[in-house]
């Protein structure tokens, strides 16, 4: 499996005054930090290697994961340093950790789906980039992509049409070439991602699973009993 970089270098305003002290990674669900269980389920998915690009209050998650051996991975760390480089810039940042292509997980996603499918699709499309997706219908939050016969059509974050029936996942792959050219300075992911939807250059995966965020007070409830509801399960098979 190729490696994951997980953006866990936001400040993680929405959940003031708790982010204050803490990294978002690090807020406690269900009796531990985010982080722990991200990152076991990564490496339930077969995933090995991941490298974590963190910002706000980094020394804390370095001191929490280690070298990432107790969670089964080899985890290396990018700093993004005093300069806010933007969700795409710390990737570039990243890059020389990374190899040649990866996968890219915002660091307050839990998304329990299947990362082999994943990675077998963007290895399939031939395509730089990957974008999955989900058919949200505006339920956990706005959605922000036009799917049209397997394919993105538009994605956009603010301006909003009502075509846009699914919402990006998540997760995303890509090759590394897609960073290598980025400008100087400051650059967020969903640009990336708009950009490649005018080349023609973005695949696409539709995700049956629901999404799961640590992003606001309303996710880390619905994550909490989530990973209750799985442990019955676990516990009744």
């Amino acid at each position: 499996m190729l490696p994951v970089a997980i953006l866990a270098g936001g400040l993680g305003t929405r959940l003031r005054p708790i982010t204050d002290a803490i990294p978002k990674s690090l807020v406690v669900v269900k009796g531990e930090p985010f982080l722990a269980h991200q990152l076991r389920l990564l490496h339930g998915a077969g995933i090995r290697r991941v490298v974590l690009c963190v910002g706000h209050l980094a020394q804390m998650i370095r001191d929490f994961v280690g070298d990432g051996a107790r969670f089964g991975l080899s985890v290396d760390l990018s700093f993004e340093g005093p300069e806010l480089l933007g969700t795409a810039g710390a990737i570039r940042r990243a890059l020389p950790l990374l190899g040649d292509r990866f996968f890219v997980l915002y660091g307050d996603s839990y998304l329990p789906c299947r990362y082999l499918k994943v990675q077998e699709a963007f290895v399939q499309s031939g395509k730089p980039g990957l974008m999955t997706v989900f058919q949200n219908e505006d339920r956990w939050d706005a959605s922000n992509v036009e799917l049209k016969g397997g394919a993105v059509r538009a994605y956009d974050k603010v301006v909003k049409t009502p075509r846009m029936r699914h919402i990006d996942y998540g997760l995303g792959m890509f090759h590394r070439a897609v960073f290598e050219g980025l400008p100087e300075g400051p650059y967020d992911l969903a640009c990336v991602y708009q950009d490649l939807v005018k080349r023609g250059e973005l695949a696409a995966l539709e995700i049956e699973d629901r999404f799961y965020e640590v992003g606001s007070a309303e996710g880390l409830e619905m994550l909490a009993d989530f990973l209750k509801r799985q442990d019955v399960q676990a516990r009744e098979q």
